[in-house]
């Protein structure tokens, strides 16, 4: 043993080349264990295994092992590497671990293989083998050996990485010191041949770096990402975490048990994110958004895998972010029609075609219109009208969200301007808003610009909140929003009340002027039918909190007097009217708004538009009579 690394030793000081120590290694090995054949591997910060030396091995099988990713089933080098332990083989032919990989060994007549992993600062740098003839495990005096070469070859491979530490900054992160993308990219090709369902791929987006570089500067960024990148990393440890780039990182999972639950594995990724973590003087809770897919056919390539993670990032990020969604067929078309959903609800934003219909908000005992509920349509080049139901994929994008706001606030303002100038005594207008809206910060602003620009009194105006963006935002934006809201004189209800997850308890905390029960409730209401007493609950507990009620989606002349006998006294649905423009809405406030009795021009009977409505872009008010 000394006379080997005294030989060793002296090649290394020598200058002598990491593959020619790695040979002499293997050399000494074998002279010292008659019938052995060794062989030394590198791997690099990306998990690949990259053979250095197997003079005694034919060169088809270095060929077939370079490049390939570590993990609990490839080979004893593999596994050894991964697992940070040495393994020892003593029948390649019947241990799972050469599952994929023994036909050359064992064609060759090798029956038995050990390995230890070459680590450095915790992490594997390389593997030395040792391969046997027969089925059998070393001797005492073959492990001393074997240890001693170990060690050599980490001296031989610290030396050579600390040589090659220029070239290494190619494929590592400079800032969190991962694989990069180039390093990504490698690994992918080398995943191209293994069996489906033997790895998957997660793409993680940070979601909040670009508020701290915003608001405490890109020193306080670095080290969320710093910090970010390092729990990443030790939540999936042993598996390979890469920085994509920016905000974005890749995991390639390769544990049974991480393959097995993917949704828990994610779960335990975004738990680590959201710890705490102080970023260059500054408190900051990280989050993070997951997107994963697993190859699942053979003929499906790495690369795109890594494209299926990506459709499910996006599809996380744009229907909830700080969650994990798995791809899933059809996940794609879905996202591919929702960008072109946008592009065109933009190009008709850009364009001047968005626009407003109104449905009648009616006293149910006199069939009075005490308020309107504004509708957002867009008109297609070729005049097609089309609900908002059709484009409702597009408020997905923040900015297509806001400025479809922006663009009904206006068109609201102007027409109840229109309506107050004609002497017709105008209550309420209902404008529905999302999430993106309470999030932006000027909500309030832009209902005061967009309405005082024309002289209307804001009171007219109530903010419809579904219960869903309601519950959804549980840091207090929307709730903080709505108490800004009502403290200037606006209404705010809350729309399709008993779908979401809303409880009377919310009522309580923040507290709003109407509730509308959704027309689901309405159409059941039939003897012995649960949905009676529900809507009963409600009428009682809304009177009592001085909240008003409207039922939506009444259809039927039994229906209305249903809710009226129920105490229910404001409604809207098809049995009134459908949604129609500007015009057919001037008529009937003409005819039927409240106070407007003593002077009914002979306008049309009913009003004309037919086509389908969809779900409010706006609420509408109670009448203050009575």
């Amino acid at each position: 043993m000394q006379g080997i690394e005294n030989r060793i030793l002296r090649l290394i000081a020598g200058g002598a080349s990491l593959t020619e120590t790695a040979a002499q290694i293997c050399l000494e090995v074998e002279k010292a264990s008659p019938g052995a054949i060794c062989s030394v591997v590198n791997v690099c910060r990306a998990g690949l295994l990259h053979p250095l030396a197997a003079p005694s091995l034919a060169p088809e099988y270095c060929a077939r092992m370079e490049g390939v990713m570590i993990g609990p089933e490839v080979g004893s080098c593999g596994v050894a590497a991964y697992t940070r332990k040495p393994v020892l083989v003593t029948d390649i032919s019947a241990d799972p671990k050469w599952t994929r990989y023994c036909a050359f060994p064992t064609s060759l007549g090798l029956k038995a293989c050990w390995s230890a992993p070459v680590i450095d600062d915790g992490e594997p740098i390389g593997a030395l083998a040792v391969f046997f003839p027969e089925a059998r495990g070393p001797c005492d005096d073959e492990l001393a050996v074997f240890a001693s070469c170990v060690d050599l070859c980490a001296i031989a491979m610290r030396r050579h990485e600390r040589a090659l530490e220029r070239e290494r900054r190619a494929s590592v992160d400079a800032l969190t010191a991962l694989p990069n993308r180039a390093a990504f990219n490698i690994a992918l090709k080398s995943l191209a041949c293994d069996d489906p369902g033997s790895w998957g791929l997660f793409v993680v987006d940070l979601d909040n770096l670009k508020i701290v570089n915003d608001t405490f500067g890109h020193r306080a960024g670095d080290g969320l990402l710093q910090t970010a990148s390092a729990r990443i990393a030790a939540a999936v440890s042993p598996d390979v975490t890469f920085r994509l780039g920016g905000d974005e990182f890749a995991v390639v999972i390769r544990r049974p048990e991480a393959l097995a639950d993917l949704d828990e594995t994610a779960h335990r990724i975004l738990e680590a994110i959201r710890a705490p973590a102080d970023c260059d003087g500054n408190a900051i809770v990280p989050s993070g958004t997951i997107g994963g897919a697993i190859v699942s056919t053979g003929d499906e390539s790495a690369e795109a895998v890594y494209k299926n993670a990506d459709f499910a990032l996006y599809h996380a990020k744009e229907t909830g972010r700080g969650g994990f969604v798995r791809f899933w067929p059809g996940i794609d078309t879905r996202i591919v029609n929702r960008q072109a959903t946008i592009k065109d609800v933009s190009a008709a934003l850009g364009e001047g075609r968005i626009d407003a219909h109104y449905q009648p908000v009616m006293r149910l005992d006199t069939r009075e219109i005490v308020g309107v509920e504004a509708l957002c349509r867009l008109r297609k080049p070729n005049g097609e009208i089309v609900p908002a139901a059709r484009f409702r994929d597009a408020t997905s994008d923040v900015r297509v969200a806001v400025e479809l706001t922006s663009r009904m606030l206006d068109v609201v303002a102007r027409d109840v301007r229109h309506w107050i100038d004609l002497g017709i005594p105008f209550q309420h207008v209902g404008v529905n808003v999302s999430t993106a809206d309470f999030y932006s910060g000027d909500l309030l602003s832009k209902l005061e610009t967009s309405f005082g620009r024309v002289g209307v009194p804001l009171s007219h105006i109530i903010i419809e909140v579904s219960e869903n963006v309601s519950i959804g935002c549980r840091n207090g934006d929307v709730d903080r929003v709505v108490e800004r809201l009502r403290a200037s004189g606006i209404r705010v209800a809350l729309d399709d009340f008993g779908t979401g997850h809303a409880s009377l308890t919310h009522l309580l905390n923040v507290p709003v002027d109407a509730i509308k029960i959704d027309q689901t409730f309405v159409a059941r209401l039939k003897r012995h039918d649960a949905s009676l007493a529900i809507v009963q609950g409600i009428i009682d507990i809304a009177r009592k909190l001085d909240i008003r009620v409207i039922a939506e989606g009444i259809e039927t002349e039994a229906q209305a007097e249903q809710l009226v006998s129920m105490g229910c006294r404001l409604g809207q649905g098809f049995l009134f009217s459908a949604a129609v423009d500007r015009d057919s809405m001037t008529e009937m406030l003409l005819q039927r708004a409240q106070g407007m009795a003593e002077f009914i021009p002979m306008f049309y009977e009913q009003p004309p538009g037919s086509e389908q409505i969809f779900d409010a872009v706006t609420e509408t008010e109670l009448a203050r009579s009575a």
